[in-house]
């Protein structure tokens, strides 16, 4: 049976509801196209770090919409989780999404040019 830290099942929980909070309450078009893709808490609970994606690029602009709700989804966070300390919300870009983008498209262009130079001998 997997040993998972208190803060691992704490984030992963914090990332389902923030997941759903951003998706059904919050009404700012910067965050709209956001997508959670996980929450790392500190061992002291004071903090916590979002990790965030959106596919269109404008990841500023998503950024300043979620520091400016940070607020209330912690409040709301408080809410449906019960914890002594709520952390303070960190929201940082996820790059890993579009850095995966990029390598599956560097593949694809290796694998098309291989396949064209198969094709010419």
């Amino acid at each position: 049976m997997a040993n998972f830290a208190r803060t691992d099942r704490v984030g992963q929980q914090m990332q389902r509801e923030i997941a759903q909070l951003v998706r059904l309450e919050i009404n700012d078009p910067r965050v709209k196209l956001v997508t959670i893709t996980g929450v790392e808490v500190a061992g002291d609970y004071s903090h916590a770090k979002i990790f965030f994606t959106r596919l269109d690029g404008r990841h500023a602009e998503a950024q300043e919409g979620l520091d400016r709700a940070a607020g209330f989804l912690r409040s709301r966070l408080a809410r449906s989780i019960k914890l002594r300390i709520m952390p303070q919300l960190h929201f940082v870009f996820d790059s890993s999404v579009e850095r995966g983008s990029h390598l599956s498209q560097l593949i694809d262009q290796a694998v098309a040019s291989d396949f064209n130079l198969d094709d010419n001998t």
